[in-house]
């Protein structure tokens, strides 16, 4: 009998089993309906808006909201849309080479009147990012269409871009916030010393100053002197680009603070007024004004505002120019810091990147592979995983350039230096050839606590860890291997930059070169941007006509219709639980939280790092 009711246990069982599968399965598909439902009306509203658009002309709104960034991080395509569902937006990112392609497109588009640069939303940004989006604003001037700049105040990235528009406009309240560039770090020397934890440092590099926040309070002479450099030449670049827009002479930007404070008291401290007299703004005019003039040149739209279009809503519409039977540059983005294994969009993995570049090795189509650089670097390895797939590129007859963005230092530096072709532009910052190893222990701090350890090993590297003081023969062996990878790293850039290995060490020790400087020392080849480095590309490849091809992790068909879906949900707005601090602690939060990332990315699998801390601290 007892057996009886186990059986009978059991079915009921199975049977509540297969009843909860059904329901899940139930809900799930209810779900997957619900979502194309969505999709569907986000879909027809959007051909019924494109069928309008196409009516009559619009003045493009550029209002980016958001970072700007080379590729935009990997979000989990069915969170992204239940958070925005939900109404738990993260702010959106803005992909550098999506807003060039668009306004390029706009320029040759009839339905396109003119373009208006309003930036109030759009964060700091690198100033090489800034160069080429200006570069498509320049094209789009010189397809005789007008560029106008509006905005309540600007800051130092939005105003560059504004100082491309035929004409700029300001609140009368408002001003532009000129700050010039800084690296500043936080140190965490005498915190670390006051929780008892042991900072063990290896490294090579007079330079090398990624561990110095581990091991001093302030700066060293040599990082100020090496930042110094490439700070002045990237500020002097920003004020020359803007003093040649706005017809000025650059010294007025640069005014001593004596001379600064007695021009605002002329107009009894309205620094809107003054920025007029400097020839940084057009004309002071309220939003009503503004509307007005705008009116004016693009028509009215009878709501009180002109004809316009938001960059958002006129994104979709553009569609690459596709050559038939064209064979194909490919093109691999490595963005972020660089970790070992695979990672997702927004960091580089070592295991990841090399696969989408073992991906265009191995398609017939591809002739030529531009790999564009946007790291501070990171992982050794990781690093050396990811040159190895550029080496098998060349050795399959496929020609690798490299295209440096805002940032290809340290590991950005060692994944670059056996390309076929480096080019940087004049603001990139590169070189930062050193290498470091860094570990932390608390045993002093458990000590305090009461608690100990003690133990017995066959070897001395097995009592290495967290708990227990590092052993100075250990140490001794960590340094030399971090020596050996620094001459890896001197050696390598010889090799392939033909350079001696005297002239390398010269220009390394962990030093940051802007590509100007980069150039000169041979670290690179030419100075260009992107296009150029395509350009490259093709002339080594022999390619007269060719398609461009973006290499990405592939997705599977779902994530590929929620990422799509997820896309018509445009977010601006920060995460509540940043949020939720004082506005002015912010950004203080934020470096902290940056630097705690930081080290979460540190996962070499030897301890071995090629990473530039001022780099990403600019």
């Amino acid at each position: 009998m007892k057996g009886l009711f186990h059986f009978i246990g059991k079915c009921f069982k199975a049977i509540w089993k297969l009843l909860s599968f059904t329901r899940q399965l139930v809900l799930n598909l209810f779900f997957l309906a619900f979502v194309g439902v969505i999709a569907f009306t986000f879909l027809a509203s959007d051909e019924s808006n494109v069928e309008t658009q196409q009516v009559e002309k619009k003045a493009l709104i550029l209002n980016l909201s958001g970072p700007i960034v080379e590729e935009s991080k990997f979000r989990e395509p069915l969170e992204r849309v239940t958070s925005d569902l939900l109404g738990s937006q993260k702010s959106q990112e803005n992909v550098l080479f999506d807003i060039v392609d668009t306004i390029r497109f706009a320029a040759y588009d009839d339905n396109v009147s003119g373009l208006v640069l309003h930036l109030k939303e759009m964060n700091e940004t690198s100033l090489t990012k800034l160069r080429y989006i200006a570069k498509a604003i320049n094209t789009f001037k010189a397809a005789g269409k007008p560029v106008y700049a509006i905005g309540d105040y600007y800051n130092q990235s939005q105003y560059y871009l504004a100082s491309y528009a035929d004409k700029v406009f300001m609140a009368p309240d408002g001003t532009v916030l000129l700050r010039g560039y800084g690296a500043y770090t936080l140190y965490y020397k005498d915190l670390l010393e006051k929780l008892n934890v042991s900072t063990h440092v290896f490294r090579v590099g007079t330079y090398k100053s990624a561990v110095e926040p581990y091991l001093r309070n302030d700066m060293s002479d040599a990082a100020k002197e090496s930042t110094s450099v490439w700070l002045t030449q990237l500020w002097d670049a920003y004020l020359d680009d803007v003093a040649t827009n706005r017809q000025i002479d650059a010294k007025t930007l640069t005014m001593p603070m004596e001379q600064f404070i007695a021009k605002l008291k002329t107009v009894n401290g309205d620094l809107s007024q003054m920025t007029v007299e400097l020839g940084l703004v057009d004309k002071l005019a309220t939003r009503q004004e503004v509307r007005k003039d705008l009116i004016e040149q693009f028509g009215s739209n009878g709501y009180d505002s002109f004809k316009q279009i938001s960059y958002y809503d006129y994104r979709p519409q553009v569609r690459p120019a596709i050559i038939p039977n064209a064979q194909d540059i490919a093109v691999v983005v490595a963005s972020g810091a660089i970790m070992d294994g695979t990672q997702r969009q927004g960091t580089v993995g070592g295991d990841s990147t090399a696969a989408l570049l073992r991906q265009a090795r191995g398609d017939d189509n591809v002739k030529a592979v531009v790999l564009r650089v946007d790291s501070p670097g990171g992982s050794a390895f990781a690093s050396e995983v990811i040159r190895n797939e550029v080496d098998a590129l060349k050795e399959a007859g496929k020609p690798v350039v490299i295209s440096m963005s805002s940032v290809a230092a340290s590991g950005g530096y060692w994944i670059s230096a056996s390309a076929n072709k480096i080019i940087a532009q004049p603001t990139t910052i590169t070189g930062s050839i050193g290498i470091f190893g860094i570990l932390t222990t608390f045993e002093k701090g458990l000590n305090k606590m009461g608690i100990h350890s003690d133990g017995i090993s066959t070897s001395p590297f097995n009592g290495v860890g967290l708990t227990r003081p590092l052993n100075d023969d250990v140490a001794q062996v960590m340094q030399l291997g971090i020596e050996h990878g620094y001459q890896r790293f001197i050696k390598l850039v010889s090799d392939h930059r033909d350079l001696s290995l005297e002239a390398v060490d010269k220009i390394a020790q962990g030093r940051v070169w802007t590509g100007k400087d980069a150039l000169k020392h041979g670290l690179v080849d030419q100075l260009g941007d992107f296009d150029d480095a395509v350009h490259a590309a093709a002339q080594l490849a022999k390619m007269e006509s060719y398609n461009l091809y973006w290499v990405k992790e592939p997705l599977s068909p779902m994530e590929q219709f929620l990422e799509e879906l997820s896309m018509s949900f445009n977010a601006n707005i920060k995460t509540e639980l940043f949020s939720l601090a004082p506005e002015a602690l912010q950004p203080t939060i934020s470096k902290v939280a940056t630097d705690i990332n930081m080290l979460n990315n540190f996962n070499d699998p030897k301890g071995q790092y090629l990473f530039c801390l001022n780099c990403s601290n600019l």
